[in-house]
């Protein structure tokens, strides 16, 4: 759970972050006909996938107000024409890089083998995590997912209740900003 908090917490969105978003979308629905929303209700066994406590509270806070932007409304479960509902999730990545270094001038050869070089490998071996939130918009009366928003990122350390909140605002931005969907996309 802690692990969850923290790569939400830390989800590496800062101004020169590269932010990885997508979204998929059923083609046969017509999102103009969804004008309210109510949260899914979390479920115990689902508890390690969430947030809890004041991240969680940023991240509903920042989807409510991008679907607010969009002209759909909070109501209650049984008038709601979407169900909302977001996951994290952390993976652990790593990173190999190789590269040659010190060519040069080697005195061990002689002049007959003339000037020769010396090369070097190098190889680097760096662990990172990266941080996936997840958006799903569900039609309440047929149950069946019709919109999901990804985003992604290296995770980073965000120090202040100030920074989280940004990152977090920033992320769902990132994500929603392909919702309603373009039939073009």
């Amino acid at each position: 759970m802690k692990k969850v908090f923290i790569a939400i917490a830390v989800l590496a969105l800062s101004a020169c972050s590269t932010l990885k978003s997508s979204s998929d979308f059923d083609p046969s629905v017509a999102f103009e006909q969804y004008k309210s929303y109510a949260w899914i209700e979390k479920k115990n066994d689902d508890a390690v996938y969430q947030l809890d406590g004041l991240m969680d509270q940023r991240v509903r806070s920042a989807i409510e107000t991008q679907l607010s932007q969009k002209g759909i409304s909070k109501v209650d479960k049984q008038n709601a024409d979407l169900l909302v509902n977001y996951i994290t999730k952390v993976d652990k990545k790593i990173n190999i890089d190789t590269f040659n270094s010190h060519f040069g001038y080697n005195p061990y050869y002689g002049p007959r083998w003339g000037l020769a070089g010396s090369m070097q490998t190098e190889t680097v071996v760096r662990e990172y995590e990266v941080g996936t939130m997840i958006v799903d918009l569900v039609d309440n009366k047929t149950g069946k997912l019709v919109w999901r928003g990804t985003v992604a990122d290296t995770i980073r350390d965000q120090n202040t209740p100030q920074e989280r909140t940004e990152s977090i605002n920033n992320a769902i931005g990132k994500v929603m900003m392909n919702y309603p969907p373009k039939l073009d996309q």
